[in-house]
């Protein structure tokens, strides 16, 4: 899945951009931090685990 793709879907479930890390983005909801690598792709199988961690559908 692309980087941006993610994003987008993070954004739309209510995240909030929450600062850069060495390599990574951080998102936040609530209390919930998700960090995210700053890749152009990510793998899909991490991908689907983030979305589904924080309840949303691919």
């Amino acid at each position: 899945m692309k980087y941006r793709d993610l994003v987008k879907k993070l954004l739309k479930a209510g995240f909030r951009f929450y600062g850069h890390g060495g390599n990574h983005d951080r998102f936040q909801r609530g209390s919930r931090i998700e960090t995210i690598p700053r890749h152009r792709e990510i793998n899909e199988k991490l991908a689907r685990a983030i979305l589904r961690r924080n309840g949303i559908s691919d």
